[in-house]
């Protein structure tokens, strides 16, 4: 292809020589379908030119798609209210249907659509069948949602081991380790959301499987951008909100629950929604719905539904694995990147299989603070995480924002 100026492109010129004959018809393919993506997602995530946004891990920007249905959803409802109701809900039984395809769950009924990943965690924590001397074994990385919630069980008499992730070869195993005779559930993050560890979910799936102890994971920091599979994990119970690598608006949030827990979870929120005749408001005899929609207890989020659904729609048709694929070589890009750079050292672990979208990093001679406040007043968008910068990019993010990302930290 011929840039601007007449000459051919680097990209071209590689190809060219580097490809042989019998394979430059799937290579030249290849490119071609690289940059049609690239060129589907510059025209989806039209971000301001001055700013290179890299908190995907916070909050991520939606898509335009995302942005058109929200409008064309509200502009209906000022027009014509909940005329159409009866339709909304077939996009309802949409989303439920993408994100059965998202983490591969057996059935739609497995779905709930919840607030947000702590009162999914709440559901299971407050619903459990623990006696007392349970205890519950987590990281000792996890972000509040998943620390909190079952250290507020103490009064039932279930306590909460905290693991170090080091304390053993492997983060799994000094899971696994910690698991007693009295451990009835483990909880923990599919990707920890300061350090960017990625945890093997099917090897601790698999051993908890084998002690009866239930599994439970906290997939907000992997969901949408990480290939997530309850079934090859053994995954009792999983959440995650949408406004990060999902990249909706917040204030709705997935929860999986296994077909073998669904009504051994002891309910503590009730109303119209989440009975088994939830469209028959005259009916005096109840009962829980068979469904995971026993979890929902009064109206949906419509907007929120409407809005996942399109942004699962985008990364759908991409395709989970080429998204993946897309934000891990923008992590070893940014490993790359900080290597070169003496001032700077990288926290995340770069070992193949243990990093995913996130990249923490320190550098020697600024505070992490300080260097975030700086890198904001140039158009960097990221966090402080754990004392350290944390570069969060997703699969649409260009490589040369994450050289501008990097080259703009002083390095004194």
């Amino acid at each position: 292809m011929l840039l601007a100026s007449g000459r051919l492109s680097e990209h071209t010129i590689l190809h060219m020589i580097f490809v042989p004959p019998y394979l430059s018809d799937a290579v030249t393919n290849q490119i071609t379908l690289s940059s049609n993506l690239d060129k589907l997602l510059a025209d989806e995530f039209p971000l301001a030119r001055d700013m290179v946004y890299l908190n995907h891990a916070a909050v991520s920007p939606i898509p335009k798609r995302t942005a058109d249905e929200i409008c064309r959803f509200v502009r209906e409802y000022v027009t014509a209210g909940a005329r159409d109701y009866a339709v909304w809900l077939e996009t309802e039984s949409k989303l439920r249907d993408q994100l059965k395809t998202l983490i591969n769950a057996p059935s739609r009924d497995d779905i709930a659509l919840l607030k947000n990943t702590s009162e999914a965690l709440s559901v299971v924590a407050h619903g459990f069948p623990w006696r007392p001397g349970d205890n519950v074994v987590i990281s000792d990385e996890e972000f509040p949602s998943n620390r909190v919630v079952w250290e507020s069980l103490a009064e039932f008499g279930v306590t909460v081991h905290q693991v170090s992730l080091h304390a053993a070869h492997m983060p799994e195993q000094a899971l696994t380790d910690a698991i007693d005779a009295r451990t009835r559930l483990v909880a923990v993050s599919a990707v920890q959301f300061a350090s960017g560890l990625r945890l093997d979910l099917d090897e601790v799936g698999r051993f908890c499987r084998s002690r009866n102890v239930a599994f439970c994971v906290d997939a907000i920091q992997a969901l949408g951008g990480i290939q997530q599979d309850v079934q090859a994990a053994n995954i009792d119970f999983l959440m995650a909100d949408g406004h990060k690598w999902m990249l909706s608006p917040e204030g709705l949030a997935v929860f999986y629950c296994h077909a073998d827990w669904r009504e051994r979870l002891r309910l503590h929120q009730f109303g119209w929604h989440m009975r088994d005749n939830a469209g028959d408001f005259d009916a005096r005899e109840w009962q829980p719905a068979r469904t995971a929609c026993r979890f929902e207890c009064g109206s949906p989020n419509m907007l929120g539904i409407h809005a996942l659904s399109k942004s699962l729609e985008l990364l759908l048709e991409i395709g989970i694995r080429a998204v993946e694929d897309r934000i891990l070589e923008r992590a070893r890009y940014l490993f790359q990147l900080i290597h070169e750079r003496p001032d700077l050292a990288c926290i995340t672990d770069q070992t193949e299989g243990r990093y995913a979208g996130i990249v923490q990093f320190r550098s020697h001679a600024l505070p992490a603070e300080v260097l975030h406040a700086q890198l904001r007043d140039k158009g960097v968008i990221a966090a402080v995480r754990g004392g350290a910068l944390r570069y969060s990019p997703h699969c649409y993010t260009p490589l040369n924002a994450l050289s501008r990302a990097v080259q703009a930290i002083p390095s004194r």
